[in-house]
């Protein structure tokens, strides 16, 4: 039985491209190594979330407990990318929580542990072309919990944005480009207004004299009346 189901607190074939040992170094280190190596969590997981339940397998009365958390961190921008480091005082603990942390859900994401073999500076850092994980440049899905799409797709999108914006300017300075904006309508308008006014004519002279002399006509009978 021990052949089919697979221990819970070993840790998985990955290795670190950037650490200088063999196999079997690296073997020897996660034996009593006290870091955790925590993947997937949700670039909005703040490190007061994974304090909390990390330190659920922390045994602070035999001299245990959580050393410290290094978040991960966009190289560029320097805001969580979705991985941290958890190093305990003890092997023990960092066994128990890749026994019985790993695979839970944190923010609505599985998360994943792995033995570590220890936090080096400079590793808090994304090692992606675009500042953070590796992982999440080839990403062709939309995960809103680490950045909407991946990289390269979002630079795919910048770029058809781009190209699209410049075909417009050039429509707008071409051959045949719509006028800008402004009044230039409203005076167009105006014009086009006044050529359906038909002018004065010597008719409406004539027509105006007689109103007008039947409106002082009007006001000159009430006088007579008096008299």
């Amino acid at each position: 039985m021990a052949h089919v189901v697979q221990s819970l607190d070993q840790p998985s074939n990955y290795k670190d491209s950037q650490a200088r040992v063999d196999r079997q170094k690296q073997n020897e280190l996660l034996a009593k190594s006290t870091t955790l190596y925590i993947g997937n969590l949700s670039f909005y997981t703040t490190e007061e979330q994974i304090y909390e339940l990390f330190s659920k397998c922390a045994n602070p009365e035999e001299g245990g407990g959580i050393k410290r958390i290094i978040m991960g961190l966009d190289r560029n921008t320097r805001t969580p990318c979705g991985f941290c480091f958890v190093e305990y005082y003890t092997h023990a603990e960092a066994l128990a929580s890749l026994r019985y942390i790993s695979g839970t859900k944190l923010d609505e994401r599985i998360i994943r542990c792995d033995l570590d073999l220890g936090y080096r500076e400079g590793r808090q850092f994304g090692r992606g072309k675009s500042g953070g994980q590796v992982r999440d440049e080839h990403r062709s899905d939309y995960d809103p919990g680490r950045g909407g799409w991946g990289a390269q797709a979002q630079r795919v999108e910048i770029e058809r944005r781009r190209e699209v914006e410049e075909r417009y300017a050039d429509a707008q300075e071409g051959p045949g480009a719509v006028a800008g904006g402004g009044d230039d309508w409203k005076e167009a308008e105006g014009a086009v207004e006044s050529s359906l006014k038909r002018g004065r004519s010597p008719d409406d002279d004539g027509d105006n004299a007689r109103m007008g002399a039947r409106t002082r006509l009007d006001e000159a009978e009430p006088e007579a009346e008096r008299m």
